[in-house]
Order: C-alpha cells, then structure tokens, then sequence
C-alpha cells in the first residue's frame, strides 16, 4: 500500500503534505481570530470586510490546493483500477464546492 493513497474514504498523506496543510489551516485560524478581535475592539466595517476577503482567499488557496492533490493521488489511482465511480463522485463533490 503506497503511503498517500486513498482506501475507505481516507486518505493517509505524506508527512510533508500534512505539515504544509496543517501550517494554512493554522495561519487561516489565526486570520479569523484576528477577525474576532476586530469585531471585539469595534473596528471599521470596511476594515473588518477587507479582512474576511482574506481568509476567503486563504481557504480557496487551501482548497485548490486539497483538491490537486485529490486529483493526482485518489482519482488518478481509482480510475487506472478500473472504479470510474470516482468521476462521479468529484463532479459530486465539485458541484457542492462551486456553489
């Protein structure tokens, strides 16, 4: 079994991978309690707009990212074994994200 495949709707990531999610998750984390604290300290409604047009980017960056990797690693590996399901399941998948 490869380290970063996928098998029973999980996928077991290669170290590095998960380090360099985790860092975005934490950062994003970081962004929003910033967002907390302006709302806290009443800053301008500009300001604080400026801001979550900043975490949304980060989390599109996140899940560009998510999903190139989904797509070299799980899908690419499902369909030369044959389960085309899989297209399914991302055009799926796709649909709920971009709505």
């Amino acid at each position: 079994m490869e380290d970063n495949c996928c098998s029973n709707r999980k996928k077991h990531r290669n170290e590095k991978e998960y380090k360099d999610l985790m860092n975005r998750l934490r950062r994003i984390e970081g962004q929003v309690r910033g967002l907390q604290k302006m709302l806290e300290t009443d800053s301008y409604c500009p300001d604080i707009l400026v801001q979550v047009s900043a975490v949304n980017s980060a989390l599109n960056a996140f899940s560009r990212i998510l999903l190139s990797s989904h797509l070299r690693s799980c899908v690419v590996d499902d369909i030369r074994e044959g389960r085309e399901e899989t297209i399914d399941e991302l055009v799926h998948t796709l649909q709920k994200v971009m709505k």
